[in-house]
């Protein structure tokens, strides 16, 4: 029964585009058994899957963050325990970068990444075995292409992330059909004009459906309530939410629409009609990948069009 760790910590959306990996592992070795550190903050993303053992999370933001306290250094040595409480037969870091090779390093087994002209940072030493895996392809398609040649199998041309929810009632949810529009990211170039989500809306509100906008801080949820005050009604903003309560919305929604952010890969791996807007990054590299309800629009300093998101949305939902 091989046993496998799997070290991919953050982001959002780099964790949610390593689930396939778990499925193509499991369809080589069936009775393996898996294991994933994550990120604290991400870790109820792998736990979303059936054929993960264990998840074991770090906090390597945080204690960075915080110094070297005491309650560190405890946090830091129980992450270590846990860690080191098996032994693997491969440890598999496709992150690719210094602090993950140093989590997987720390790992009890034979321990394999991507080689120096595979990666942003030369961490060769830091592995027992290391592998080519071309630029160029999308992330997801790197992490399966690593993971195989680790273990000595092809990779499928389905792509299948695993993963499910289930839709949950909450009290300051409308009693009506609703979309889920994923207005905030982490950086300024990716934010599609806020005329456009307000054009977007008005059309969504006129066509029976409540918008959703959900923030993560201060700044995003100013946003969410600028563009609430111009749709008459037709918009709610949440309260603040988990994974697994956004997870539960999407389970829930009529689909949803998102700028290039984790929670919009999260919606499409989950199965929902997801729109993905880029303007600012290059979908073909770490667009939505692979979901059977999924559309990509727009393209480096090529913003779509609001009326080429409403015809996207009724191509992918047939409204």
């Amino acid at each position: 029964m091989p046993r496998i760790l799997l070290v991919k910590t953050s982001s959002l959306g780099d964790v949610v585009h390593n689930l396939p990996v778990v499925g193509d592992i499991r369809g080589h070795a069936p009775h393996s058994e898996i294991d994933w550190v994550a990120e604290e903050s991400f870790a109820a993303i792998p736990r979303m899957h059936p054929a993960v053992r264990r998840v074991i999370p770090v906090a390597l933001r945080r204690w960075r963050r915080d110094g070297l306290r005491a309650k560190t250094r405890v946090e830091i040595c129980a992450f270590l325990e846990a860690l080191r409480e098996r032994e693997y037969d491969a440890i598999i870091d496709t992150q690719g970068l210094l602090k993950s090779a140093v989590v997987a390093r720390a790992a009890r087994g034979h321990c394999y990444g991507l080689d120096w002209c595979s990666s942003r940072e030369p961490l060769r030493f830091l592995y027992d075995r290391t592998f080519s895996v071309p630029w160029g392809q999308h992330a997801v398609a790197r992490n399966r292409s690593l993971a195989a040649q680790v273990l000595g199998y092809r990779v499928s041309p389905e792509v299948n992330y695993g993963i499910s929810a289930q839709p949950r009632d909450f009290s300051w949810l409308p009693c009506r059909q609703y979309v889920l529009l994923l207005h905030a990211t982490s950086a300024d170039s990716k934010l599609w004009p806020e005329g456009c989500w307000i054009e977007l809306c008005n059309y969504m509100f006129l066509n029976g459906i409540y918008c959703i906008l959900p923030w993560g801080n201060a700044v995003e949820r100013e946003r969410g309530g600028r563009l609430a005050e111009r749709v008459n009604g037709g918009a709610v903003i949440p309260p603040a939410l988990t994974i697994d309560d956004a997870a539960a919305l999407f389970a829930g929604a009529q689909g949803v629409v998102g700028v290039d952010t984790g929670l919009t890969h999260l919606a499409a791996a989950l199965g929902v009609p997801t729109l993905g807007i880029y303007n600012a990054t290059n979908p073909a590299a770490t667009g939505i990948y692979g979901a059977p309800q999924a559309i990509n629009l727009g393209g480096i300093g090529a913003p779509p069009a609001v009326a080429d998101v409403i015809d996207a949305w009724k191509k992918l939902t047939g409204r």
